[in-house]
């Protein structure tokens, strides 16, 4: 999309914390967890809803397609365990953090 390589990096993280923070809300947060499900919400369509905001924003970021769809299915299962009690807070954060180095490195290869 034109992006220098460190101002995408720095465009990909903070597109991680709008997108897991504000952009996700307590509605999205309670709603995308299968353990205690919302009455009349269907689980499953708010962590998809979720995974689609940060998937919208790898494409918007890096313009790759297939980098948003990874972004897409890594954001939704790393989700589904952590509200599955197999991992904690800091290790979904972790992972989502690698997987946007993972993807700002093959975009600056792919796209740059």
């Amino acid at each position: 999309m034109g992006y220098e390589p460190i101002p995408m990096l720095i465009l990909l993280l903070a597109g991680h914390a709008l997108c897991d923070y504000p952009l996700q809300g307590d509605f999205l947060a309670r709603g995308k967890n299968h353990t205690a499900p919302l009455p009349g919400m269907p689980w499953w369509q708010a962590l998809a809803a979720h995974s689609a905001i940060h998937a919208g924003m790898v494409m918007l970021v890096t313009g790759v397609w297939w980098l948003a769809l990874m972004e897409y299915c890594s954001h939704a299962m790393t989700d589904f365990y952590k509200c599955d009690g197999k991992i904690g807070f800091n290790t979904d954060q972790a992972i989502h953090i690698a997987c946007k180095l993972a993807w700002w490195l093959i975009a600056i290869k792919v796209v740059l």
